[in-house]
């Protein structure tokens, strides 16, 4: 089965987190998010999900020459940034955008499907 990554794109113009959201709206999203993380899980499906911290908290490390080079902040600046994430199986990709389609109405947010690169076959 196919792994397939769901992603939480998020405006770069702005750093969202659970704290600065409104409490209600908060709790209606847990508890939406809840109900799909555990349909998911329920159908065999779920493999791993993370919310990230804002991109302003990230390091960008690159060992890539003789010595380690630690930069605060993201690698690229981008318009755009990755909030979270679900990484779950699914038979096909029009599976993994059914998933994607219910966990968007549970965020009341976009969702980006890809699936996970695969070992080629020997």
């Amino acid at each position: 089965m196919t792994k397939y990554f769901l992603s939480l794109p998020h405006d770069s113009a702005e750093e969202p987190t659970m704290e600065s959201m409104d409490p209600a709206e908060l709790q209606e999203i847990i508890a939406a998010v809840g109900a799909f993380n555990t349909a998911v899980q329920e159908a065999g499906a779920f493999v791993t999900a993370g919310g990230l911290q804002p991109p302003s908290t990230a390091t960008t490390v690159d060992y890539s020459g003789d010595t380690p080079v630690l930069t605060p902040g993201p690698f690229v600046e981008a318009k755009e940034y990755l909030g979270g994430f679900w990484i779950i199986e699914a038979e096909n990709d029009d599976v993994a955008i059914e998933w994607a389609k219910q966990a968007s109405r549970a965020l009341r947010s976009r969702v980006e499907v890809r699936a996970l690169q695969e070992e080629p076959s020997a």
